[in-house]
């Protein structure tokens, strides 16, 4: 059966998910542009928005009191909205400016020629047009939040811009994405408290180490073509060691979450979130077959799960505290 995102239809990318919503909504004009934002395949904004929710609910439970309201002890609603408009807008702004960047290096890999720049559905001039509309989307919301955490987020860009070119001069582009991706663990506690503080800087580094086990997983698929154009990656760079590397990188980010929520001082039932996460990356090394593309493409997309549990976790915590006094 045909979808409109089947190969007989004009405008398939390889890699893209067939019949997805935005295919069926959008105007056929507009699907290279969704596809250069990576609209079609959310997982990308959802892996760079949860170090934004879990800072912005840890920084809201941090040195709790039981006679505190509960709304006090929760993450603003419209900060994780806004958090989650910046994370759309600046995941398709930076895989935007990716594609531009490897253009060349795109049409060379067969999962990747098809997108819109190698295969000449959009022009330069309109993709970086698109940048910048995405980056505006950005500043926009960067602007509702404090004097402090403005130019925080604005630093961000300098690790964006450097990220496309690292994969061609070192082993390790997802060290460089960690930095980037990880960039919203600074900000949710700096929105709440308009400084960064330890538990902060332990969530940080935290989600580095979990976005290089996650994004390791996820180079594998390309693994073979990369070593023919010479990208380099630590898929390649750890090779049949992959599963060790992973519980190191992995059991590394559980620890500085733990730690992050022991120097906020966060109820310890909140660990229930990191112990249920810590049993999804156990899994994820366990069941891991690095010459599988398709089981590697599934096992970097249930990180998404990973999110959610530790999310759920702090706000559980800050109920659990709410709630003591009344039992």
């Amino acid at each position: 059966m045909e979808t409109v995102q089947s190969k007989a239809i004009q405008g398939r990318v390889a890699d893209a998910p067939s019949g997805h919503w935005v295919y069926r909504v959008l105007p056929r004009w507009l699907w290279p542009h969704a596809q250069l934002a990576r609209w079609d395949r959310p997982i990308g904004w959802q892996l760079l928005l949860w170090p934004c929710w879990w800072s912005a609910a840890l920084a809201a439970g941090a040195y709790p009191r039981p006679t505190d309201p509960l709304l006090t002890l929760l993450p603003a609603p419209w900060y994780l909205l806004m958090f989650f408009i910046g994370a759309v807008a600046m995941r398709g702004a930076g895989c935007t400016y990716n594609d531009l960047a490897d253009e060349d290096i795109d049409n060379q890999v067969e999962r990747t020629r098809s997108r819109p720049l190698p295969a000449g559905k959009v022009t330069r001039r309109q993709a970086w047009a698109f940048v910048i509309i995405q980056a505006l989307v950005g500043l926009a919301v960067l602007l509702q939040f404090n004097s402090f955490a403005i130019p925080l987020g604005i630093a961000s860009l300098a690790i964006v811009a450097v990220y496309p070119f690292m994969k061609r001069i070192t082993n390790w582009p997802q060290f460089v994405l960690g930095l980037a991706f990880s960039w919203g663990a600074l900000m949710g506690w700096a929105v709440e408290f308009g400084d960064i503080d330890d538990p902060a800087i332990m969530l940080y580094i935290g989600s580095i180490l979990w976005v290089i086990g996650y994004d390791t997983i996820y180079a594998h698929q390309d693994k073979e073509d990369d070593a023919i154009v010479g990208v380099r990656s630590t898929a390649r760079l750890f090779g049949d060691n992959t599963k060790t590397w992973l519980v190191g990188l992995y059991g590394g980010a559980l620890v500085c979450f733990a730690i992050a929520f022991a120097s906020a001082q966060v109820p310890v039932v909140s660990l229930a979130g990191l112990i249920a996460a810590g049993a999804h990356m156990a899994r994820q090394i366990i069941r891991l077959d690095i010459n599988n593309p398709d089981q590697c493409l599934k096992l970097f997309k249930s990180n998404n799960q990973v999110g959610w549990l530790i999310f759920l976790g702090l706000i559980g915590g800050s109920v659990w505290i709410w709630l003591k006094p009344l039992v």
